[in-house]
C-alpha cells in the first residue's frame, strides 16, 4: 500500500475537521468519514489507526489553525488589546448565512458532546482549552508589559475570563437570533473586558 504523502494527509485532515465540525464526533459514521476523506477503510486505518486517532489529529489541526488565524489577526494591530477586542467583534460579525459550523466553535461543541465513555477525547479537549488559556495569558501579559493594561492585572485570570466570554459568544451565535443581536453582544463583551483590563477605563 503506498504511503500517504504529507499533502494528502493534510487534505484528509482538513476534510475530517469539516465533517466533525458539522456533525460532531459521535454522529459522524465511519461511512461518512470514508466518503468525506475519499479513503477506503484499509487506507484510513493505516493512516490514522482509528476514528479516535483521526479525531485527535483533526482537533490538533483545528487548534493550530485557530492559533495561526489569531496570530495573523493580532499582527494587523499596533495595540495588542485593540487586536483582542476586534477579534471578539469579528467573532460576533459572522454572516447569518454562513455555513452552520462557522457560527460555532468545534472545541465547545465537542466539549458538550463527549461523555465519560470517551475519556481520551475528553482529556485532549481539556488539554487544548488549557493551551488556549495559556496562549491568551501570554498575549495579555505582552499587553501588560507594554503598558496597555492595568499594571496589576492578573493575566492568567484575565485569560480565563476572555476564554469564557468567547465560548459564550460562540454558543449564543448558534441560536436563531438576528445577526445584529450577536454583534451587539460582542460589543457588550468588549465593554465588559475593557472594564477589567484598560488602565484608563474610568477616565
Amino acid at each position: 500500500m503506498p504511503r500517504m504523502t504529507k499533502y494528502d494527509r493534510q487534505v484528509a485532515l482538513e476534510r475530517a475537521v469539516a465533517l466533525f465540525w458539522a456533525r460532531g464526533y459521535t454522529a459522524a459514521s465511519m461511512k461518512q468519514i470514508e466518503n468525506s476523506l475519499d479513503m477506503r477503510p484499509a487506507s484510513l486505518y493505516a493512516a490514522f489507526g482509528s476514528k479516535d486517532g483521526l479525531f485527535a489529529e483533526a482537533l490538533e489541526l483545528y487548534l493550530q489553525t485557530m492559533f495561526s488565524e489569531l496570530d495573523e489577526h493580532l499582527a494587523g494591530y499596533s495595540s495588542v488589546i485593540e487586536g483582542l477586542e476586534e477579534f471578539i467583534r469579528a467573532v460576533g460579525s459572522t454572516p447569518a448565512d454562513a455555513h452552520p459550523p462557522a457560527k460555532a466553535c468545534m472545541l465547545v461543541k465537542t466539549l458538550l458532546e463527549l461523555n465519560d465513555a470517551q475519556k481520551p477525547a475528553q482529556a485532549q479537549i481539556n488539554d487544548i482549552f488549557a493551551r488556549i488559556e495559556a496562549r491568551f495569558a501570554a498575549i495579555i501579559d505582552q499587553a501588560r508589559l507594554r503598558g496597555e493594561t492595568r499594571p496589576d492585572l492578573d493575566c492568567s485570570r484575565m485569560a480565563r475570563l476572555f476564554q469564557a466570554q468567547m465560548m459564550g459568544l460562540r454558543s449564543f451565535a448558534q441560536r436563531e437570533v438576528p445577526p445584529e443581536h450577536v454583534q451587539a453582544l460582542a460589543d457588550d463583551v468588549v465593554d465588559f473586558l475593557r472594564s477589567r483590563w484598560r488602565p484608563d477605563h474610568d477616565a
